[in-house]
């Protein structure tokens, strides 16, 4: 199985929750974990996840924040199975409302600097119902201090396209226990595999 790992915003590839899966799968599992740079502007990584997608066999997905709603239009396109870590619905909206738009254009990264043209593909980007739905398992935290993890909740419940969702009834956006969630992740991306 080919895990990928997609960190969120202002993230990298040595965020703490891809390192963990990365420790826990070299010990317990046969799993390669691959953990792309996301640091690029949207339509830059969606090619780039593209490429990597079609270049694996037996590919699933976690995806963290704004990694999570790169995971959802990954799970449109190709059916994966993935898990969304409170997952970014409406990142446009989010940056939008962070950043407005006297701070844009915004320093992201080395490489990356998000300019409301990139709020606009974003938007333009996403799905409105998944198919294959019943692939994601959605993990959220109703302490989340950044993102309100009820729209989440509304969008991945829908009956056009309903996901597996696990709330938890306090936590945070970083998901501090995640670690502690991982033989679950991985339960549930390989059984969606079949």
């Amino acid at each position: 199985m080919n895990l990928i790992y997609l960190h969120g915003f202002q993230s990298s590839p040595f965020s703490i929750k891809g390192q963990q899966l990365k420790r826990y799968c070299q010990v317990n599992h046969d799993i390669q974990i691959h953990l792309p740079d996301l640091n690029l502007p949207p339509l830059e990584v969606m090619a780039k996840l593209e490429q990597l997608i079609q270049g694996l066999e037996q590919v699933v997905l976690v995806g963290s924040s704004f990694g999570g709603f790169y995971a959802t239009q990954c799970v449109a396109k190709y059916a994966l199975p993935a898990v969304l870590v409170n997952p970014a619905v409406r990142p446009w909206q989010l940056f939008h409302d962070l950043f407005g738009v006297d701070q844009l254009p915004y320093r992201v990264a080395e490489y990356w600097t998000l300019t409301a043209q990139h709020l606009d593909q974003l938007k333009q980007m996403a799905v409105a119902d998944v198919p294959n739905a019943e692939k994601i398992l959605v993990l959220l935290q109703r302490g989340d201090e950044t993102l309100d993890y009820r729209e989440a909740q509304g969008y991945y419940s829908q009956p056009s396209h309903h996901a597996l969702i696990l709330s938890d009834a306090h936590g945070n956006h970083a998901m501090d226990d995640f670690e502690q969630k991982i033989p679950l992740i991985l339960e549930f991306l390989t059984y969606s595999l079949k």
